[in-house]
């Protein structure tokens, strides 16, 4: 089992996750983050504190789209380990539906 970043976390990139984080496995794309699978020791610790709850056990049914992208991503983006304010406009996304098809972006983001 991992953790995997899912839908709720995009326009909404709060990093209260990255913090916990004992082993650093959070990276930063342009507007959401992602777990890489193969660094996360599913100790859980992140899930908690990820106010949109964007932050899932991929043990639930159909998240394996997200564990492909949180793969893929996480190998490409660079990775985070501070803490930095949410976009302004976290707010006003969090809890939207249909997130990905409207906002997803493969760019990177900044990192630490």
């Amino acid at each position: 089992m991992t953790y995997v970043v899912t839908e709720a976390c995009i326009k909404c990139k709060f990093m209260d996750c990255v913090e916990v984080c004992p082993v650093d496995c959070f990276y930063e794309g342009e507007n959401m983050l992602v777990i890489n699978p193969s660094e996360c020791i599913d100790c859980g610790v992140c899930e908690p504190e990820c106010p949109a709850e964007a932050i899932l056990p991929d043990t639930e049914t159909g998240l394996e789209q997200w564990l492909e992208l949180n793969t893929k991503y996480s190998a490409e983006w660079p990775n985070i380990t501070t803490r930095r304010d949410p976009p302004v406009d976290a707010d006003e996304h969090k809890g939207e539906a249909g997130k990905f098809d409207k906002y997803f972006s493969a760019e990177p983001g900044e990192g630490d």
